[in-house]
């Protein structure tokens, strides 16, 4: 069989998965959603699991990192309060890093067509024109870093680039790991009952999630997105 022939029917078999995933997650989004909207009914049911929990959890860190709208915040300090912050921090990031490697080699895979019209319908254009500066690591790695700052699409536009994965998941998991431990140790720590610390790091991660709201538009045009940032 000719490469471009098995390059195609990869591609239409990953297009139907894909097809058949999106079907199963319109079915199940919204019980999904009102599962997770809930920190205490979140943890009474990856609880309720058992000996599953763990890949329970883990899934849910999937799909939170697949589709942006499940709050990552509650699957996060849920992993902290059932399995400490140890485990806790080791399920999310796996969790993280399998969503992002299915986000990003979904669009490596399909060319990137679906991904491209998403980014115009949401006037995503200045991430897209990111990709061909000398900085985008750098760029990625503090979009990545910092609460507030549009990432969500990150990982599909990474796909568009022919950056190597190993340095993509790298700088993912450099920029992202210190904020997934702060979220899981809140959960840890409201389960050892230390108050003290969950308010310092709730306040840490709030004022951080503000300064990355304000100077959201400051940090598009500093690393030389252009006018088109205005505009998400």
């Amino acid at each position: 069989m000719a490469p471009s022939r098995k390059i195609l029917i990869s591609r239409i078999s990953l297009l139907i998965l894909a097809g058949a995933a999106v079907i199963l997650m319109l079915k199940y989004l919204p019980d999904i959603l009102q599962l997770t909207v809930s920190f205490d009914e979140f943890r009474k049911y990856i609880l309720s699991t058992g000996k599953a929990g763990p890949a329970v959890l883990i899934l849910f860190q999937i799909l939170q990192t697949v589709i942006a709208p499940i709050p990552g915040e509650v699957v996060q300090i849920a992993g902290g309060y059932i399995y400490g912050v140890t485990l806790g921090t080791i399920y999310v990031t796996a969790g993280m890093l399998t969503g992002s490697a299915i986000a990003f080699y979904f669009t490596r895979f399909m060319g990137g067509f679906l991904i491209g019209r998403l980014i115009e319908k949401k006037k995503l254009k200045w991430m897209t024109d990111m990709m061909e500066r000398k900085n985008f690591s750098v760029f990625l790695f503090v979009f990545f870093l910092i609460p507030g700052l549009p990432k969500d699409l990150l990982v599909y536009i990474a796909g568009l680039t022919p950056m190597k994965p190993l340095r993509l998941f790298g700088i993912l998991l450099a920029g992202r790991l210190p904020w997934l431990v702060a979220s899981v140790a809140v959960g840890a720590n409201i389960y050892q009952k230390n108050y003290t610390s969950t308010i310092i790091l709730s306040v840490l991660a709030v004022v951080a999630f503000v300064l990355g709201l304000i100077y959201k538009d400051k940090l598009i045009h500093r690393f030389g997105a252009g006018k088109s940032a205005g505009r998400s």
